[in-house]
């Protein structure tokens, strides 16, 4: 993908942010008011045709943080808690509240840097690697029967035979279907005891699929289970693989049964923390 084609796939983004900020001007200052049709929101007949955004074409790959989401074992769990709720001295409505976590929970990105050294930290990834086309590679038939099933390189170059092959700079997503047992902690991570890293069970990719997506030069790699490493693994050679090649990761992925094979344009944006090893995100993609 040449570098001008992947600045105009990073301008997406902003374009979807900047669309809605330009309706509420268009809407809220236009100059006479426009016919309705029955049942039309003032807003919506305000709206020109050029400026509307598609909106069952926009998915929502992240799942909310709450008390209930799922974190690794060995980490803190999500906090949220309310400072001031209610109405205030003054007589008007006053919220807001405080929150804590784990850089590496729920819905989140991993930083290059979580597994390989010197390379780049959270807030150090370039927004244009942020954005980009998302290829799907489906394996939850494979994982429907063996919960440690990881992603083989034959897994790739069978996608590639049908599809074509992987594009340079482009978001590999990895569905397991491992997304069905969200929020039942056991069975999504194949045990509920804090701390147990002994009895992980879960989908991921193998070393020799890292290695190959290393060399089609792909910009990111996403899952939609609580690692890119299968559970049972000892020494995350995936994240090694990957993080070690500058590919940053996205666990706990959303909705990947949304998603085409390809042609879909994905934009992962995580809390740009200082030096973060990882950082909550919410994903999107807009379909084509």
């Amino acid at each position: 993908m040449h570098h001008t084609h992947k600045l105009l796939l990073a301008f997406a983004a902003a374009i979807l942010v900047a669309g809605i900020v330009l309706l509420w001007n268009q809407t809220s200052h236009a100059p006479e008011p426009v016919e309705q049709t029955p049942g039309q929101s003032s807003s919506e007949s305000a709206k020109p045709e050029s400026a509307k955004i598609d909106e069952t074409k926009l998915v929502d790959l992240t799942y909310p943080f709450d008390e209930k989401t799922i974190y690794w074992p060995t980490a803190k769990p999500f906090e949220w808690q309310k400072e001031s709720w209610g109405k205030s001295a003054g007589g008007y409505w006053y919220t807001a509240g405080r929150y804590a976590a784990s850089e590496h929970g729920g819905t989140h990105l991993d930083a290059p840097i979580h597994f390989g050294e010197g390379k780049q930290a959270a807030d150090e990834i370039p927004i244009t690697r942020l954005v980009g086309p998302a290829i799907v590679i489906d394996i939850t038939q494979a994982c429907a029967g063996n919960a440690d099933y990881q992603l083989s390189a034959a897994d790739i170059t069978s996608w590639e035979t049908t599809h074509g092959a992987i594009p340079g700079e482009s978001i590999v997503l990895v569905r397991t279907g491992w997304g069905k047992f969200w929020g039942d902690k056991k069975k999504y991570l194949g045990t509920d005891t804090p701390g147990d890293t002994a009895n992980l069970h879960f989908p991921g990719i193998s070393r020799e699929a890292a290695e190959l997506l290393a060399q089609r030069k792909i910009e990111a790699i996403g899952i939609d289970t609580a690692s890119i490493d299968y559970g049972a693994t000892k020494d995350f050679i995936t994240h090694q693989v990957l993080n070690g090649a500058n590919i940053y990761g996205l666990e706990n992925v959303a909705n990947l049964e949304r998603l085409p094979a390809k042609g879909a344009t994905l934009i992962a944006l995580p809390m740009k923390i200082k030096g973060g090893t990882g950082a909550p995100a919410r994903i999107v993609a807009l379909l084509p």
